[in-house]
Parts: structure tokens; sequence; C-alpha cells
């Protein structure tokens, strides 16, 4: 659905903003278009704010309209109407909108929530089972799984089953046990139900790998994280004696030799462990919190004090001599925050999905957003039987029942088909999930939209921020056009107004003028010579540097004394310079001491800068002309 409110000047149609205009009286009016008061007022102060000492009042309505009438040069040039530019302005009116919009009050509560998990560590037993890719495989996984937790609970041995059962690649090895595990590290509803229950107790969860059967053993507090290196001999669990005792003989050797200097870990690592990763950084393997590392590993860095070096530990991976670098106690509520909204934000959480709910109701009951149940079902049973493929498109994009609609203005079957973009997704079971998260997407964006409307019309803070940054964005984008782009590649108005202001333009001291040229050799500096008496002067410099590339280092010349050791002394009597080895001739084609600029280029920075000065008053003049100012000044006096 398409907002009501467009960017760059459309009429809100709402009572709202009926009734905020009433209450915000026009100051003046530019080329017909009204300005409201409290913008003026925002834009006025905020100018003074930033002042040294403030501007008065008439002046600052000078400056304001000239203001005004740019931004309308830029709507007649169509600047609003670009791609680039809408696009631009629905992304900044978007972000703008986020912190309006989202529920602080809910957004805490799960923050409040990961905090309290992430001061405890739980021990992990777990079963996945796969879910299938129809409902009749779905109900049946869930079955299975319901079936497997009743055999637990009465007295089966957890460990068998997993390994009958369970699909997790190592449950071999670990027999289901997942081991301690700080917050964070599984999916959020695998860890909401985990801490929700107590030791022993099993639950049924449901994620995008599988179907989970969970069992929580012993708690304990969380133990923070650790920074550590390690050397590594690499022996499969599965591999001979032969091989088992040769790992362990290899890592007790380099144990040995480390313990008569344990300042040569990390160049023992360096060059003896088989992690080749980690080898490369002197063993460094970063940061890490409890179930990033198998159990055997982390249980011996975090026992280890900063500093200290452990006995050869093995894991199912091979041998690995532990140092801990550093450890850091359980960050604070205030510093994981910022980390966590990040994550609600990002749509692989499963709270992304939570909060976009939560939204959805709020605005829901704010702005009238009523879901068509009946009407998205005969969208959602075609594709649980066909998935997504060219029939839906060709079924659906031409049909107008109304799916839902947000103050009264509705979004139909084709509206909403059209925002898949014919992507197709043949599986039935995906195609569905896939159909239920852009229809959540859709309701969203358009109750999120209609949001923006009302913050428009009633939030003074909101639409004066919109407001200047949309004519700011014109005001650039039209002074680039006029001024600043058109000066800066106007050779011939720059060549121009450089002899029409010649006599302005002065230097404060002589200057050397030319071609300095660093050469390879004297034959190359012959060449370079040469082709310079050859060719034309004006492009001189682009020729030469293209033919010479690899044999001499050229560069246009203007300097005044003191700048350049090879200019000092070839044209100012200076010292003789240390030459550059591998360009050790030096000579300047054409040189010269000028007192004052020859040509535009001598100036051009400065010349550049007063032509754009006169495009900038030839412009306000034109404006002026062309943009009729009406004043309100009953309303003007009332500005503070």
């Amino acid at each position: 659905m398409k907002s009501k409110f467009l960017i760059g000047g459309a009429a809100l149609l709402s009572a709202g903003a009926i009734a905020w205009a009433a209450k915000d009286p026009v100051v003046m009016t530019i080329n017909g278009e009204d300005v409201p008061k409290s913008e003026f007022e925002y834009l006025y102060h905020k100018n003074s704010q930033q002042q040294i000492e403030a501007q008065p009042l008439e002046e600052y309505v000078g400056m304001f309209e000239l203001y005004k009438m740019k931004v309308a040069d830029a709507k007649a040039a169509g600047i609003d109407t670009t791609a680039a530019f809408r696009s631009d302005m629905v992304k900044y009116r978007r972000d703008l909108a986020l912190p309006y919009v989202a529920d602080s009050v809910y957004l805490n509560s799960l923050v409040d929530e990961a905090y309290e998990h992430s001061l405890e560590e739980l021990d992990y037993y777990h079963i996945m089972l796969a879910k299938g890719r129809t409902a009749a495989e779905m109900e049946a996984a869930h079955q299975k799984a319901d079936s497997l937790k009743a055999l637990i609970e009465n007295g089966a041995d957890f460990e068998t089953l997993a390994k009958a059962n369970s699909v997790d690649r190592t449950v071999q090895a670990n027999g289901g046990h997942l081991g301690f595990m700080a917050s964070g590290r599984l999916p959020y509803g695998f860890e909401h139900a985990a801490y929700s229950l107590k030791p022993g107790e099993l639950d049924i969860v449901e994620s995008n790998a599988g179907i989970h059967l969970i069992k929580v053993g012993d708690s304990r507090p969380a133990k923070g994280s650790v920074r550590a290196a390690h050397i590594m001999k690499r022996v499969s669990p599965t591999a001979d004696a032969e091989a088992q005792a040769k790992a362990k003989a290899q890592i007790d050797s380099i144990y040995s030799v480390l313990m008569e200097n344990p300042a040569d870990f990390e160049k023992l690592a360096q060059t003896l462990s088989d992690d080749q990763g980690s080898a490369r950084m002197g063993g460094q393997i970063g940061w890490f919190v409890s179930g990033m590392m198998v159990p055997e590993f982390s249980d011996a860095a975090f026992a280890l004090p900063v500093g200290g070096i452990s006995e050869p530990v093995k894991s199912d991976y091979g041998w690995h001599i532990i140092k801990k670098l550093d450890e850091a106690p359980v960050r604070s509520r205030a510093a994981i925050k910022p980390e966590l909204l990040q994550r609600f934000d990002d749509q692989r959480d499963d709270r992304y999905k939570m909060v976009r709910a939560n939204r959805i109701k709020n605005l829901s009951k704010k702005h009238k957003g009523v879901r068509n149940a009946a009407a998205y079902e005969a969208m959602k049973q075609y594709v649980e039987q066909n998935g997504v493929d060219s029939v839906f498109y060709v079924t659906f994009s031409q049909t107008p029942d109304v799916v839902f609609t947000v103050e009264g203005t509705p979004t139909t079957t084709a509206q909403f088909v059209a925002t898949l973009n014919n992507a197709p997704l043949p599986d039935p079971y995906y195609g569905a999930m896939m159909l239920d998260d852009k229809y959540d997407s859709a309701f969203d964006e358009a109750l999120i939209g209609a949001e923006e409307d009302w913050l428009y019309a009633n939030n003074a803070d909101y639409r004066n921020l919109l407001n200047e940054y949309r004519d700011g964005s014109l005001l650039y984008e039209i002074s680039l056009q006029k001024v600043w782009d058109k000066a800066a590649n106007d050779t011939e108005g720059l060549e121009n107004y450089f002899n029409a202001h010649r006599s302005e333009y002065k230097f404060k001291e002589p200057r050397a003028k030319g071609f300095l040229v660093l050469a390879k050799n004297d034959s190359v500096a012959d060449l370079v010579k040469a082709r310079y008496a050859e060719i034309d002067k004006e492009n001189a410099l682009l020729t030469m540097r293209n033919e010479f590339r690899n044999e001499a280092v050229i560069d246009r010349l203007l300097a005044s004394q003191g700048i350049n050791r090879f200019v000092d002394y070839l044209l100012f009597d200076g010292p003789e310079p240390e030459v550059n080895q591998k360009f050790p001739v030096y000579f300047i084609l054409d040189p010269r001491v000028v007192a004052e600029p020859e040509e535009m280029i001598d100036v051009k920075g400065a010349v550049t800068s007063d032509y754009q000065q006169e495009l900038e008053q030839e412009w306000a003049k034109d404006l002026r002309r062309r943009y009729p100012v009406k004043r309100n000044d009953k309303e003007l006096k009332k500005v503070k």
C-alpha cells in the first residue's frame, strides 16, 4: 500500500493535518507554498544556536526566503521526482520514525530477559529431528518427539535414544549432551524454553533447523569470557593406537620445551601447531564464552589464571596446550543492550518476528489495521498444495479481494502479490512460510507508513526534521547544478572570468613555473626534452605522462621558494638536493620565474571560488525575479 503522504509537497488527507494547520499560522508564502510558523521558528532558533551572536530576525528572514526559493527551484527542476531522491527520502523518513514506532517497554523486557539469562549457564541435552517438507511429515516429527519425551520421562536412557534418533551430526560423539553453554549461543526459542525448565525437565521446541527435544541438567553462574591461545597436535578420536601415541608424544615433547622457557609459546605455536589458522597469530584464538569450544578445552582455559599455561589437554580434535591471555566478567546490561537491539532487528533472530508482531498489535489498534483472513487463506491454501509457482502469480495477480486495510485504505490480493516480484518457491512448506512472512511484512509496512503520516501531522519535531532534511537535500542538488559543478566544469566561463578580473589576482612572492621532470637516466631526459619540443603545450603534461609512465615523473610546476628542493636549487640558488635513486636526473622544462599569474590555471582555485560567488549572486537575482514572496508580518513579529 502506498502511503497517503508523499515527500515533497503532497497534502496530508487527515483531520489531524487540518487541525495542525489551524494551530500553526503561516508566516510567509513562497511561490504559492505556505511556510508554517513552527518550521520557520525551528530553523531560526537552530541557526541562532550556531552563531556566536544571535542573527537579527529581519536579516534571517531574507536568508530564509532565498533558501526556500532555491528549494522551489530544485522542485521546478524535477529533482524531487527522481528515483534516487525519493528512495533516499523514504529511507530517511523510515529511519527518523523508528524511535517513535518502537515499543521501548517491550524491547526493554526482551533486553532484561537476555541479561538475566546471561548471568547463568545451563547444561544442555538435545535430540534433533528433521521437520520434513510437508504438513504430514511435520506432524509425524512432532509425534515422534512426543513419543521420545514420554519414553525418557518414563526412565529410558537419553543418550541411547539420542544416538538412535537425533540428526545432529555431533550426537555419536556426545550422546546428545552439549555441555554448559552461555546464553546467546542457541536460537532464541530454544534458549527461552531451556531457561524456563527445571533440572531434568524436558520440552519440545521447533526452530528453522528442526524439531528439538531438550533437557536441562545443572546450572551455574556465568563465567564471562576468556581470551586464549593454543598449540595443537591434531589426531582423530578414531585413529589407531600408533597415531594416538605419536600425537601424545609430540605434545608432551612440546610441553617439556615450553616449560623450560614459557616465553617461547608464540614462537612454538607458529612453528609446531597443527591449527594453521591460529598458528599464524602465535596460537591466538580470540575471545570465547562457554559453549563456543569443546567442553574439555573450555573448562581447562577458564580454570587457568591469566598468563597460565595448561598441561596437554585431550579433546575430540587432538591434544592442546592452552595459554590464558585475558579474561572478562559477564557484561553489564548497559553494555549488551546496543548489541541486543541490533539482534532484534536481524531477520535471522526469532525475536525479530516477535518485535514485528508486537508492533503490528499496537499500530493496528491506532490505525484501524484489519486483516481479511478469508482472502489471505485462499492464497495460503494454494501455496500449501502447489508452492509459489507461475500459476500462483497468474491466478492471484488479478484478484481484487482485499487482504488488509489500514486507516480505511485497502490493499488487494493483486497489490500484495506484486510485492513478491514473481519470485518462485516451488516447495509448498517453505513457500507457505515465505508467504506468511511477506504478508506480515506488508501489513507491518502499511502500519508504519500510517504512523509516519500521523507523526508528520502531529509531531513537530519529526515534521521539522523531515522537512529540513528534504529541503537540505534539494538545496544541495540544485546548488551543484547551478553553482558548484557549473563553476568547476565551465572551463570557458573560468577563462572569461579570469581575463575580466586579471588585475585582481596577484602573487605575494615570485613563483617558479614550468614542468619539473625526474628521469631514470640522461637518455630518458633527452627523449623527454625532444618530445616536449614537438607536442601541443596545452596537453603536454598528459601526453608526456602517458608516454614516459615508468621512465620519468613529470609534474606541472608553480611553486614559491622553499616549497620544492629541486626548484630551489635550479631557479632560486638553493643548496644541491639529495637525488631520488630511482630517478636521479632532474630538470625543468620551459623554466621561468613569474611575478604574477600568466593564465587562469595559475590561480584556478581562487578563480573558481570567485566565479562561484558570481554565479550565486546571479542565481539569487533570478530567483527573486521568478519566485514571489508574500510575508505575514503580523505573525513574523510573534517569532521569539
